[in-house]
Parts: C-alpha cells; structure tokens; sequence
C-alpha cells in the first residue's frame, strides 16, 4: 500500500510521474527509518533499549502513510530536500499525537488490573513484565484511551490537515504558470487506477493489522471491506449524476472510491454492523466525489490552499467524518452488544472504570487534539519550508519531472521546450 498503492496514485499528473513514485519511495524509506526510532522512544523503550518487532513496522508504515498523505497536497510544488525536512517533522508530531490519544488522556493511575500496550491494542498485561518481576513504565500499563485501529484520525485526518496547512503556508500566486502541467493524460489515469486497486485491496488488512486477534479482527476486515465497496458505488453514480452529459470522472474514481476504507477506520473494530459500514461507506464517497467536484476550487480561490491530490476530500473529511462515527459507535457500547469482546474493543468499559459517554467524548476530544497538532505543526512545516537554501521549484516549472530527474528523451520532447537550455553556436 504505501510503496504501490499510494505512488501509483500520484502518478496522474502528465509530467510528474518519476516524481511521484520516486519521491514516495524515498519519503516512505526514510519515514519508516525515523518513525521506528520516534515511535521506539514514545512507546516501547525501556531497559535502555528500543524493542522492535513486526507491529513495531507496522505502525512505521501507518506513520509513512500519514507523510505520503500530507505530500499529496504538495505534490508538484515541492522539492526532495523539502519533502525530507517536512518528514523529519511531521513523524515526530505523528509519533507525540498517536502518544497523547492513546496513552495520556483520560489516565487513571491507580485500581483495576495492569495494562499493557502492543501496538495500540490492549492486552493483559501479564506478559510484558520485563526479567525479575519489573513493571513497565505508565505509558506501557494503562489500556489505550482513544480507540483509532485504522487511523481515521491518527493517520488520515493528521495527515491531511498537516499537508493543507502546509500548502497554505507555501500558498503560490503565480502557479498559474504551470497550469498546462497540472492535468493528467490517458496513460497517466491509467497508472495511477493501478494506485487505487492496490489500495482497495489491501485497505482491510491495513485497517485491521494491529486488532485483536479473533473476533475483533475479522470484524474489522469486514466491516473495511462492506464500506469499500460501498464507497465505490457511491462514486460511480455520483460520478455520473454531476459529472457532464452523465459521463464518469476519472479522478473521482480514482480517489472517492477508496473513502470507504477512511470513513470506518476508527470504528471498524467496534460494532458497526454491516449496514452501519454500507452506510457510512456510501456517504464517503458521495461526500467525497461531492468535494472533488465543488469544494477544491473553492478551496483555492477562497482559503489559498492548493491541493493537489485533493487529500481533503479523500483522507480530510472522510477522515473526520470517521472520527465522529468513532464517537457515535463508542457511546453505543453494551455488554449485551460485544459480549466478552467489550474487554477487547473498551476495556475500561467492560471493567466499570468508564461509562460508554465518557468514551464516546475522548474520541472526540481525540479528534480536536489531533486536529490541533496537524494545524501547528503543518504551518510549523511551512515556514520551516520555505527556507531559500531548500531549492524549491519556480512557479514556472512546478509538476515538472526534468527539474529533478534526467528524463529520456528530453531534448525531442517538446512539453520540455520552456526548460531547455540553449547551447552556444558552435564558431569555427
């Protein structure tokens, strides 16, 4: 997903596709080095050393992921020095925001038995003693707090906002200039379709990776999966219903298809039900088609955000809409509802520590944390960025391959003409 799935999805711009594989290669190759060591930090040190494992890589993907999303919308107006600065930051933010929500709020020290903490999954904690009888420290013994197993805030809503506020920050008036390569071409739609199926099919295994085995999990992937394809009905006939003489959008399809698997990413483990995750699964990707079609252009021309990936429609609102649905199925939780499996999803709830209201308001105080450390630190990012030693692009040759690669045939392609460089006349 991350190295296919998310730079074959880039690749829609006519002359930009070197960079969008490229790029989203080194950017995922560098994020998963760092989040490894920032995470490592914040999660599982201890003894003087950070312990890594398969869900130790798992959450660096779900971290890379987050940067490639906030790299969607500057996608085009970027070099790779500033990607990477904007990387080493955002990791660090990503790694103290997935912290806070699911370690920090709403801790009690104190009753109830021992916790510990597996990739963001509660478990007993009866295996996580260190030699001699030694307890690990309070972040590793508390059950998490916020309940976010596909990252519909941590990942995706972070990641979004992240991204657009930095967009906002390096704001470009004159990218007008490059306007003629902004759009796609039929070849290049035609790749990054191959972005989207990568992603829709392995979008129920990323959602349930780090679930609790059994139940939880095969509730997860089925509920991911019923919202998927969901999601993709909605598109295609909203598609249809805006698009001109009832003809279908290749960007909507190739986007608001996959909004299904955002929108339940925080309450795919809970209770969702199969209509639940047919509903919710339609209206993202009727909400984002809507956007790809109304909302971007007013995103520009309004608020100066340019987004080129259109990340708002796709991980924004998805993913804050699957953040309030997190707050609607979590302060539905019964005993009757999960039966022994309460203990998996909430187990505060099922030990009598926290009422199901009081969860259902964490995870939405977890969305208005996360939000506010997207937004600070994307304009943090932003100015950071916009050091002149960066070496980022002019407006008139953003979306523009040649400026950072060797690109074959470059002298006979004519597209290029603007960047060519003419020799001297050779004298005798």
């Amino acid at each position: 997903m991350v190295f296919v799935g998310f730079g074959f999805l880039m690749v829609f711009l006519q002359r930009y596709g070197f960079s969008s594989v490229g790029f989203t290669f080194l950017l995922a190759a560098f994020a998963l080095q760092w989040s490894t060591l920032v995470q490592g930090f914040l999660h599982s040190f201890h003894s003087g050393h950070i312990h890594v494992g398969v869900e130790s890589m798992i959450n660096a993907d779900f971290c890379a992921g987050a940067v490639l999303i906030s790299f969607g919308a500057v996608l085009g107006k970027t070099g790779p020095a500033q990607l990477l600065l904007m990387a080493l930051l955002e990791v660090v933010l990503f790694g103290i925001n997935e912290f806070v929500l699911l370690h920090l709020l709403g801790v009690r020290v104190g009753g109830g038995m021992e916790w510990g903490v597996r990739g963001g999954q509660g478990q007993p904690l009866s295996q996580e003693r260190g030699g001699g009888g030694r307890v690990l420290p309070l972040h590793l013994t508390t059950p998490p707090q916020v309940r976010d197993a596909g990252g519909s805030m941590t990942i995706h809503t972070f990641g979004a906002y992240f991204g657009l506020v930095l967009s906002r920050v390096l704001y470009r008036p004159q990218l007008e200039k490059s306007k003629h390569r902004q759009g796609s071409v039929y070849h290049s739609d035609l790749f990054a379709m191959i972005g989207t199926i990568f992603l829709w099919i392995f979008w129920p295994s990323f959602n349930s990776a780090l679930t609790a085995l059994g139940a939880g999990q095969h509730r997860t992937a089925l509920n991911t999966y019923y919202s998927l394809a969901a999601s993709t009905l909605g598109t295609f006939a909203l598609s249809a219903l805006v698009g001109e003489d009832g003809r279908l959008d290749m960007v909507h399809i190739q986007n608001a298809a996959l909004a299904g698997g955002v929108v339940v990413g925080t309450s795919s483990e809970m209770m969702l039900t199969p209509f639940g995750a047919l509903a919710a699964g339609f209206l993202a990707g009727t909400v984002s088609t809507l956007g790809y079609k109304f909302f971007t252009p007013i995103l520009e021309s309004k608020f100066k955000v340019q987004d080129t990936c259109g990340v708002h429609n796709l991980h924004g609102m998805p993913g804050v809409l699957g953040a309030l649905l997190g707050v609607l199925v979590a302060g539905l939780a019964t005993h009757e509802a999960y039966g022994d499996g309460l203990e998996s999803v909430f187990p505060l709830i099922a030990e009598g520590q926290r009422s199901a209201t009081s969860q259902a308001m964490l995870q939405l105080f977890g969305l208005f944390v996360t939000l506010m450390f997207a937004s600070v630190g994307g304009g943090l990012g932003g100015l950071l960025l916009k050091l002149p030693f960066l070496d980022s692009p002019p407006d008139s040759q953003c979306y523009e391959d040649q400026v950072h690669w060797q690109v074959p045939g470059e002298h006979e392609d004519e597209a290029q003409g603007p960047l060519r460089v003419e020799e001297a006349d050779t004298q005798a």
